[in-house]
């Protein structure tokens, strides 16, 4: 008889196999597999806490089987125990449940080695762990050679090591208080230090609040961009990459509604879920449109706003604790390459700016390609801009999500 909770093993493995092909992310095949398999909520956070616990620790998983098993696997073997490595040496799930469970998973030709590399893992866990410390440390840490590389040369070894570990920790949830629709009552977090309105939850999610929307997710580093667009009431504003909706509704909540705020987003697919989420937020209604911002802007744009937003596309250096398939994604030529089409969606805003306004260029990255240099080369071709403000969040350093925000001005005439 199958192990009871086998399926949820299985569809970890499922799951394990559709992200080799490079068509879905994490999150999406979480979603997808618990659906399929019509898992129960305990489940779906197991299927969650091994998909993901795998993703983060790929490189060393890997190392532990070639330590356990000499030759060539196949990619299905390979998967299966990766799923089994992860829950016996870094969930601390019982043994005898990991091992049973996992072997169910394969097929009867390779079940006696899955049990027998298992068993090994456990019989010799007080050594693979002493050796980590003969390991190199993105092997350790599980990143790419060339971004453990990249970040020692940018931050130094010792934030760097940092920075890893914290990128391999589970993220916590936080909140924001809705100013639009306050909850009555206790807040059910604690709230975070210079962050005000933003909490860290504690225990379940309160999910009738958030139904309600008197609260919503987002991590505190999502204010800097919007702290320094300053949007006032009345003002007309452009957040040009919006969806799914989060600064979209930061903004809304500074003017006391949407009523003068333009949203876009290059897929059409997404708007109809920023629609929703600034209606349950009570926000009311925005100018929802779809546009590519690597393109120039309609007619009717040109310097019509007040501010803009730009959250743009990036590499997401800085959020890989919540992307965790992002380091094995990301190749070192793609920030470059990333950084061209920031710069191009900054050429295509800029025309939409009134004399007076400005505009607030942003990314949950943490690289200065994607940041600095990307601003450096914006102002030196536009001489009437002005830096007058930025912000960085770093991971080790701040302990939220990575991101940098830099807010430009007109100097006078264009």
């Amino acid at each position: 008889m199958p192990a009871k909770n086998f399926h949820v093993r299985q569809a970890a493995v499922s799951a394990l196999h559709a992200w080799a092909k490079g068509q879905d992310y994490a999150d999406t095949l979480v979603d997808r597999h618990a659906h399929r398999r019509m898992l129960s909520s305990p489940d779906r956070h197991l299927l969650q806490a091994i998909l993901f616990g795998v993703l983060r620790h790929r490189r060393l998983l890997d190392h532990w089987i070639g330590q356990l098993r000499e030759g060539r696997l196949d990619p299905d073997t390979r998967d299966i125990l990766r799923v089994g490595l992860c829950q016996i040496l870094l969930l601390g799930i019982p043994d005898h449940a990991a091992v049973n469970e996992t072997v169910e998973c394969a097929k009867a030709n390779v079940r006696s080695l899955i049990n027998a590399v298992l068993r090994r893992a456990i019989a010799g866990r007080k050594r693979l762990f002493e050796d980590l410390e003969d390991l190199p440390p993105a092997v350790v840490h599980s990143h790419p050679d060339w971004l453990f590389n990249r970040w020692k040369a940018a931050f130094g070894k010792a934030e760097t090591l940092a920075l890893m570990d914290w990128n391999n920790q589970p993220a916590e949830t936080f909140f924001r208080i809705n100013p639009l629709s306050p909850p009555e009552g206790e807040i059910p977090g604690t709230p975070v230090a210079d962050a005000p309105g933003f909490y860290q939850s504690e225990g379940p999610l309160p999910t009738d609040l958030l139904a309600a929307g008197a609260i919503y997710i987002q991590d505190p580093a999502t204010r800097h961009a919007v702290d320094l667009l300053d949007p006032q009431p009345g003002e007309a504003i452009l957040d040009a990459c919006a969806a799914p909706g989060g600064k979209a509704f930061l903004i809304a909540a500074a003017q006391g509604g949407a009523a003068t705020l333009t949203c876009t987003d290059s897929n059409p697919k997404r708007l109809p879920r920023l629609t929703e989420n600034l209606s349950r937020l009570h926000a009311g209604t925005a100018v929802v449109r779809a546009h590519d911002w690597t393109k120039p802007a309609p007619e009717d744009w040109l310097g019509a706003f007040d501010g803009i937003l730009l959250d743009v596309p990036c590499s997401n250096t800085g959020v890989i604790r919540r992307r965790v398939d992002v380091r094995w994604r990301l190749q070192a030529p793609d920030i470059a390459r990333i950084a061209q089409t920031q710069r191009a969606i900054l050429e295509n805003a800029l025309p939409c700016l009134k004399p007076d306004g400005r505009i607030v260029y942003s990314t949950c990255s943490i690289e200065e390609t994607e940041n600095q240099h990307v601003v450096a080369g914006f102002l030196a071709d536009h001489p009437r801009l002005r830096l007058t403000g930025t912000r960085q969040a770093l991971p080790f350093a701040d302990h939220t999500d990575g991101a940098f925000a830099a807010r430009l001005e007109w100097t006078g005439d264009r």
